[in-house]
């Protein structure tokens, strides 16, 4: 029988290939010079491995990989790192995913998916978690990474049990707003550009990770159904947005990677969320994790234990 969580993650595992270079190559470009190396990811694997290093108790992850050797490797790193894979699904017939990663000097980067068997993760899989993971647990986190149907089961069953619901709309779509997803969440935690997007403020004359931006499109997102939005805005912080606004400050750091920071900061809110901290003070604790994150290269290596956040925590 599987420990009981507090948190449940749904999502995707990806194995990531990265090419690190001095900048990003323009389309038709080739930039060479690069050093290669693989690294551990998928936005739904990072974000459970995130929450598990920085919980207290056992982190649930549904999710699905194939039968190869990606698949296997995922699995048996997960055995170490606190997840419950009960309910990550191994399709026979499918590749894991695969996410071929450019990162530059700077720690911006560019990212392109192969899903694999992330796609094949259905609500079924969903409907055969059994009652009790629901209900035993306290917060639910997922990403777009995975079919939307699967993703607003998981949405639906943890609304029905009571949890706090977190959707980080990434990659954003916005047929997650046609879909009717938006009245199901708690807390959406969209970057900047994703918020704009979402929200249908974006525009070429605006700077989209100003603070003024971030709040128009929150607000708009608040309309279309969602409770609070917490908008990152990369090395300025974020901003919590509830009935009222508070912007959280970045923390300085020297930038390496960037590729994990954002599930960094959605596995750290939903671990202090499940330990009761109000939102201000989880958006804090996580923007730290964040923060720490993007010191380390690749996504799930780079992502800081319980200790080193607690360690920067004023």
């Amino acid at each position: 029988m599987a420990a009981a969580s507090s948190i449940i993650v749904l999502g995707s595992t990806n194995t990531d290939l990265v090419v690190r270079g001095s900048r990003l190559p323009a389309p038709g470009e080739t930039v060479i010079g690069g050093e290669f190396y693989q690294a551990a990811g998928g936005k739904g694997a990072n974000q459970a491995v995130a929450a598990a290093r920085a919980a207290l108790t056992p982190v649930t992850f549904v999710g699905a990989v194939g039968d190869d050797s990606h698949g296997r490797e995922a699995l048996e790193r997960f055995r170490t790192e606190d997840l419950v894979c009960d309910y990550l699904k191994v399709v026979p017939d499918a590749a894991s995913g695969v996410a071929l990663i450019l990162v530059d000097e700077a720690g911006q980067n560019l990212i392109s998916v192969a899903s694999g068997a992330n796609a094949r993760l259905t609500p079924d899989d969903v409907a055969a978690i059994p009652n009790s993971v629901f209900t035993s647990a306290k917060v639910f986190l997922a990403c777009l990474e995975t079919p939307l149907d699967t993703v607003a089961a998981g949405l639906r069953r943890a609304r029905q049990a009571g949890l706090v619901t977190i959707l980080n709309p990434a990659p954003a779509s916005r047929e997650i707003i046609a879909a009717g997803l938006l009245p199901l969440v708690d807390i959406l935690t969209p970057n900047a550009g994703e918020a704009a997007l979402l929200a249908g403020t974006a525009s070429e004359a605006e700077d989209l990770d100003q603070e003024a931006n971030a709040l128009q499109a929150a607000r708009a997102l608040q309309a279309l159904g969602c409770r609070q939005v917490i908008v990152t805005l990369g090395a300025r912080g974020c901003l919590v947005v509830d009935a009222s606004e508070q912007h959280v400050a970045g923390r300085p750091v020297r930038a390496i990677d960037a590729t994990a920071a954002g599930d960094a900061f959605n596995g750290a809110l939903a671990a202090a969320l499940s330990e009761g901290r109000s939102l201000l003070e989880a958006a804090k604790w996580a923007n730290i994790a964040a923060a720490l994150s993007v010191t380390r290269r690749g996504a799930q290596p780079s992502l800081p234990t319980r200790a080193e956040i607690e360690g920067l925590t004023p």
